[in-house]
């Protein structure tokens, strides 16, 4: 089993910047990517950022330049950077795994999600 554990979000007005975490532990034989979405209420769940399993960075082009993605590999752990917020980017956001948890099996994990709001 896997755990995804998400934390950094809450409440900030627009122009400010929060930091969200997301660790993941468990029975993890290696992390083929790990990316952030969000779901606002009446909207279908987005990619905002994520890790490719070559390595490489994708953006939802909403956030290009304002969000910066990064990883810890020694932790397991995935950051998302987020400046210059703006109400559109209130929603709920949920960390992702792609994991592989033996050398036949790889999953998706969701975290729990943690809430951003950002207020005008």
């Amino acid at each position: 089993q896997v755990q995804l554990v998400e934390s950094g979000g809450g409440l900030v007005q627009a122009g400010g910047s929060l930091r969200l975490s997301c660790a993941a532990s468990g029975s993890i034989f290696s992390i083929n990517s790990m990316g952030w979405y969000r779901q606002a209420p009446g909207k279908q769940r987005e990619l905002v950022a994520g890790f490719t399993s070559g390595g490489s960075t994708n953006y939802a082009d909403s956030v290009k330049g304002r969000f910066t993605i990064s990883r810890d590999n020694a932790k397991n752990t995935v950051y998302l950077q987020m400046n210059s917020l703006k109400p559109e980017d209130t929603a709920v956001y949920y960390c992702h795994g792609l994991v592989r948890t033996s050398w036949s099996r790889t999953n998706d994990y969701w975290g729990q999600g943690t809430q951003v709001t950002v207020s005008s």
